[in-house]
């Protein structure tokens, strides 16, 4: 699947941000079709989703592209931190000669300090919702990798048993093994996006609103198919898409005649 979703830049900083939960996610706009599992987001002051394909990732581009296409605006990814998603990204970007900006998917970073956090407080406490809080906002502020030692300097101190030290272990590799994309900070100044709700809230009112409900079977030409014009319909499209469709339509069943075009064979 892929989703754009052209965004104005807002400014902000990480005391404008309520602490974040386990869950969280915002509506978008979209575009595309759907092949392979819905993951990752593309925002480029566009908001363009990552399949796992090849062909998708591609797709997602000239989508970008063609929105944006002297490379004018910035163009912002966001990702789960997949290494063979980042390779596509970075051939995609490098091929097309176009500057791209990889943020990891802030909701994924969130749940594995708040696993961090359940190490060392009990889940639903105060203290935990403290703990996280003091992190995330870290984090929000460029300080990973800061963020990331001391609380391994912690488990540490406080000898946690293997099985809780591993939680932090997990959060600690997450986070060291992706600073390039933990620029929170430089992402908030310039007032991009750093989840990918779009992708989430295109998934249930795009997708899931029709393909989900009771009794339906679908095959993939058929979905592909219906979620198509669902996409186009949601991006006010359907009016130039059917005036498009009805002069290919025409072309098809009345093609022109060219007595040029015909070789005579008797």
């Amino acid at each position: 699947m892929d989703v754009q979703q052209e965004a104005v830049e807002r400014p902000a900083d990480q005391f404008g941000i309520r602490p974040v939960r386990e869950r969280a996610g915002v509506g978008g706009v979209v575009v595309g079709a759907v092949h392979a599992s819905v993951q990752q987001l593309l925002i480029a002051v566009h908001l363009i989703s990552v399949a796992a394909a090849t062909d998708n990732a591609g797709h997602a581009f000239d989508q970008a592209e063609a929105r944006d296409p002297k490379h004018l605006r910035p163009w912002v990814v966001l990702v789960d931190g997949a290494r063979h998603q980042l390779d596509l990204i970075s051939a995609e970007a490098s091929r097309r000669g176009v500057t791209v900006h990889v943020l990891l998917d802030f909701v994924h970073v969130a749940e594995y300090v708040w696993a961090a956090a359940h190490a060392f407080h009990k889940p639903g406490t105060t203290e935990a919702k403290a703990w996280a809080a003091d992190r995330l906002t870290a984090i929000l502020a460029g300080q990973a990798a800061h963020t990331a030692a001391e609380m391994t300097s912690q488990a540490e101190r406080e000898h946690l048993p293997p099985a809780r030290r591993e939680a932090v272990g997990a959060c600690d590799r997450y986070l060291t093994g992706h600073l390039d994309q933990l620029h929170y900070n430089t992402a908030l100044e310039n007032g991009w996006p750093i989840a990918t709700g779009a992708v989430e809230g295109a998934c249930r009112h795009l997708i899931a609103d029709r393909l989900d409900i009771t009794g339906a079977h679908w095959g993939l030409h058929g979905a592909e198919a219906v979620l198509r014009l669902r996409a186009i319909l949601a991006n006010g499209d359907l009016d130039l898409y059917w005036r498009y469709h009805a002069a290919r339509e025409h072309e098809r069943l009345y093609p022109a005649l060219d007595q040029r075009d015909y070789v005579p064979t008797a």
